[in-house]
């Protein structure tokens, strides 16, 4: 098989990381690709992952049989629908259903049609309006752009002021912003379940938990993700069910009864309170960094999964994995999530490769025969053992050993597991 990978963060590096192991891989690209994923695939940097038609005339010139869209822009411009109309296969939802993840008020208004858990929830496109119904309701209280904002357009106000300034901030975001979902604060655990999907079959994978917040103790700004680790122990047997049955199934059958077809991977963020689950959001692609814990754990060949998602026969796949535990710390640019400086130096990559971690590019850039910063999350550490604690101590030495000028990271990322053992 001939495959087109669209990304290049760390998420796109974890996927080629995992796609390349197949025996069913002949060809392998990327647009754009980073260094971390040039190992696995010929990256392609003169073509936009927003230009739908230059993808699709190189995926007919190339004889791609199957695109895996990476990042949430290209699956919410359409790429999908395009590759459709020519013929080519690929793993992501089309436009209509990648609303679950561009549209906040499309998914909370479903939920709420179908009655899945999730927190309650007013939407406004008057800021005036909205700030009176916040003073209405006081805080903690949570204020989400409606739109795509890379992950970052959600505030979780914990006094009043605060959440009348978020109303603000959300012009902030542009168009992403014209309308905001206000909605009550849920207390609880957070993690994610991802899930495959065909459109009839869904099938959820190991849980993991993200880092969201910049530092330690979870202080500090929202940022992409500062890390992540799988399984979460707060997923138990009987919350991971509930998932299933209360969640996953039910937004599945949702989008049937809408007539929309959703193909490719589902993102449930949850909260999680008294082995009770809630939907946080919806996302309609990978996770990063949970692709980061999570493919590692995986057993099966991820290329067969993706292709029987996209042909609609997941429902014959077995899909197996591993028992161990994956963590994976996220190396940042100094003053990330805010401006930080690029282009410097990064040292000790192969070391901690050597001690055995993977480590994944997210932010990086080759100059000559150096790597260098190029985003604000740059590396992805991630590393496997039989359990979380043998995790933790393994990762942070292979932490250790990487090295760039103002490279910051949480010391504490699957430090809450530790009270579920």
């Amino acid at each position: 098989m001939n495959v087109l990978l669209i990304g290049s963060g760390g998420r796109e590096n974890a996927l080629a990381w995992k796609i390349s192991q197949s025996p069913m891989l002949e060809k392998f690209y990327a647009i754009t690709g980073n260094p971390g994923i040039a190992e696995f695939a010929e990256c392609i940097e003169n073509i936009s992952i927003e230009d739908n038609s230059a993808v699709v005339k190189f995926a007919q010139e190339n004889k791609i049989d199957l695109v895996v869209v990476g990042p949430e822009v290209p699956l919410v411009n359409g790429l999908v629908d395009e590759l459709k109309k020519a013929g080519i296969k690929s793993f992501g939802p089309n436009k209509t259903a990648a609303q679950l993840e561009g549209s906040k008020i499309f998914a909370k208004q479903l939920m709420k049609k179908y009655k899945i858990p999730t927190a309650n929830f007013e939407v406004f496109d008057n800021p005036e309006a909205a700030k009176k119904y916040i003073e209405s309701q006081g805080a903690p209280i949570v204020i989400k752009a409606d739109g795509l904002a890379a992950g970052k357009g959600v505030i979780v106000a914990q006094n009043l002021p605060e959440a009348l300034n978020a109303v603000d901030e959300m012009k902030n975001f542009g168009s992403a912003g014209n309308k905001i979902v206000v909605e009550e604060f849920m207390e609880g655990e957070e993690a994610s379940i991802l899930a495959f999907t065909d459109g009839k079959t869904i099938v959820p994978m190991i849980s993991a938990q993200d880092h969201k917040r910049v530092f330690d103790n979870d202080e500090g700004e929202n940022t992409g993700g500062m890390g992540t680790y799988a399984p979460a122990p707060v997923v138990t047997e009987n919350v991971y069910t509930k998932v299933t049955e209360q969640i996953l199934k039910p937004i599945l059958d949702a989008l049937n009864a809408e007539k929309i077809l959703y193909q490719g991977c589902l993102y449930a963020g949850l909260m999680i309170k008294d082995g009770k689950p809630k939907v946080v959001e919806f996302n309609c692609r990978f996770g990063d960094p949970e692709t980061q814990v999570v493919l590692p754990l995986l057993e099966s060949d991820l290329l067969e999964i993706m292709l029987a998602c996209a042909e609609g026969n997941l429902a014959d796949k077995k899909i197996s994995w591993s028992k161990n535990s994956a963590i994976c710390v996220v190396l940042a640019s100094g003053g990330y999530p805010k401006s930080y400086k690029k282009n410097l130096p990064i040292e000790g990559i192969k070391k901690a490769e050597s001690l055995g971690a993977t480590v994944f590019h997210a932010g990086t850039k080759i100059s000559g025969n150096e790597v260098l910063t190029a985003g604000g999350r740059v590396l992805g550490v991630t590393v496997t053992e039989k359990n979380i604690p043998a995790a933790i101590e393994k990762v942070y030495k292979c932490v250790e050993v990487i090295n760039f000028e103002n490279m910051h990271y949480r010391k504490d990322i699957a430090a809450k597991a530790l009270k579920w053992l």
